[in-house]
């Protein structure tokens, strides 16, 4: 029991550890119609595959295969059937060890026979190609691009080391061997629009944001209310409290008759203070007579009347 569990364990780590290192390893760059672009050994302008370890680790890639030819697609072929149609990267040159954020260039439409970097792949300038990175196996696919029709010395190449997004990059832009072109001038809003042109990043980064801070809002405002509450809990009990403290103190009879004159004596106070505001009131309304707008003169006999 205790030998399965350790293979399986074993297995398992396998399993981990080896596609991660393969995964790591992107067709970076290619150019098929090389007219004054990158030379080989030999003074010759063929067409190259470049090759990125994207990780921070080494990692050899000998023994993985390069294929032009899209027929190893089909799943029902073999492993030797498929190697058959592939071209397998040698181990007799220390390069193919690739050190962390390195690049490795292949040559095609060459001849093995001219170097360990050289392959017998076909690649026709004026047509579109598939180009495939497979594992040592010759049955994982580790990276593969379809590259369109390019013009002369122009590449088709990831808009950055190991990114998803693919571009045709001008004679002056390629960089074989290198990290892929950036602009130097470029700005900090440019480069945001190429390398998050959807504005998924930025959306998510800014309702990250909001969300924390009504979260934090929230938080600071239910602990608020809580104290709040409690005290005014904490004092009405403690008034109540007092109340009741009060109430059990046993009062003399003369105290009590005060208390109750008290009282009256301001049942009174307040019945005064009523019928005095209604005279006011009545005194207020009754002031003045209610006149119609109409003069009216009346005839005042005097000792000049002709009837007296």
């Amino acid at each position: 029991m205790r030998k399965t569990l350790l293979l399986l364990m074993a297995l398992f780590c396998t399993i981990l550890v080896f596609p991660q290192g393969a995964k790591n390893i992107k067709i970076n760059e290619v150019l098929t119609n090389n007219e004054g672009s990158l030379q080989d050994e030999f003074g010759r302008h063929l067409p190259w595959i470049e090759l990125a370890n994207t990780s921070f680790s080494t990692y050899n890639v000998r023994g993985m295969y390069i294929t032009t030819d899209p027929t190893v697609l089909d799943k029902s072929l073999t492993a030797p059937k498929r190697i058959a149609k592939m071209y397998m990267i040698p181990n007799e040159d220390d390069r193919t060890s690739m050190q962390a954020r390195t690049h490795l260039i292949f040559f095609l439409n060459s001849n093995p026979s001219k170097g360990a970097l050289h392959f017998s792949n076909k690649v026709d300038p004026h047509k579109p190609i598939w180009i495939a990175l497979y594992d040592g196996n010759g049955i994982d696919l580790i990276d593969s691009v379809t590259v369109p029709i390019l013009e002369k010395d122009k590449s088709y190449a990831r808009i950055k080391d190991g990114f998803m997004k693919w571009d045709i990059k001008t004679p002056d832009a390629v960089t074989p061997g290198i990290g892929n072109y950036i602009e130097i001038n470029e700005t900090k809003v440019a480069k945001l629009k190429r390398e998050d042109p959807y504005g998924i990043g930025i959306t998510v980064l800014s309702m990250g944001i909001v969300f924390f801070s009504l979260t934090l809002l929230f938080a600071f405002f239910s602990l608020l209310g809580k104290l709040i509450t409690s005290k005014r809990i904490a004092d009405k009990n403690k008034e109540s409290s007092n109340r009741s403290k009060s109430s059990r103190i046993p009062i003399s009879a003369s105290e009590s008759s005060a208390i109750k004159s008290k009282k009256s004596d301001a049942g009174i106070e307040e019945i005064y203070i009523a019928v005095i505001s209604m005279a006011l009131k009545q005194y207020q309304d009754n002031m003045h007579d209610e006149e119609s707008g109409i003069i009216t003169i009346l005839p005042h006999r005097t000792m000049w009347n002709k009837d007296f």
